[in-house]
């Protein structure tokens, strides 16, 4: 069985670490919320020896992302949880949480059971950075977000681009601040919020 693979995590997971190596710089353990094909997993533990890179996901996902961390002998990247956000966490702390290109796939449900996991599990000061597609004022960023957003809403009326205000808010309501908003390559950006002390 080959690994899984996604040329959007190989374009992107340079930008993205060079934004992590600031932000998770004082962070010890962090949660990967949707580890997907595991490809991150790898590329973030390899270079940010100093955390350790907790996987997870639904249980159908976890036989790729073991085959990247096989593969690996990473010591500081562990086997993924299973976490679906419809359940309790399988998890007590961490100082800080990652997820990537997860809330336009999840239903908007889903995603504030994202944000009230973060509001029982992360640490205070821990620190929350979130990639993805972003509407910023009900505006596209760009022509083909407009277009991935009404393909995702044909195959899931649930799912769709969020509202940049909308995720703040939730943050806020989840003891969040926003620190920073990095725009990314392919007309992505990373959200970088920390709990209050």
């Amino acid at each position: 069985m080959n690994k899984p693979f996604s040329q959007a995590c190989e374009n992107n997971k340079d930008p993205i670490l060079t934004v992590l190596k600031t932000c998770f710089s004082n962070s010890k353990h962090v949660l990967e919320v949707g580890s997907g094909t595991g490809q991150h997993s790898v590329h973030f533990a390899m270079h940010l020896a100093h955390l350790e890179w907790q996987t997870s996901d639904r249980l159908i996902n976890h036989g790729g992302i073991q085959q990247w961390i096989d593969e690996a002998q990473l010591s500081n990247l562990h086997a993924p949880l299973t976490l679906d956000l419809n359940h309790a966490w399988p998890i007590t702390s961490v100082d800080a949480i990652y997820t990537a290109n997860t809330l336009h796939i999840i239903s908007r449900a889903l995603v504030e059971c994202f944000f009230d996991g973060i509001k029982r599990h992360l640490a205070p000061e821990g620190v929350v950075c979130i990639y993805g597609p972003f509407k910023y004022q009900g505006q596209y960023t760009s022509e083909s977000n407009q277009r991935f957003d009404e393909f995702l809403k044909g195959q899931d009326s649930e799912s769709g681009i969020r509202d940049f205000e909308y995720i703040v808010t939730l943050g806020e309501l989840a003891g969040l601040t926003l620190l920073e908003d990095h725009k990314m390559p392919a007309n992505n950006q990373l959200l970088v919020f920390k709990r209050h002390a």
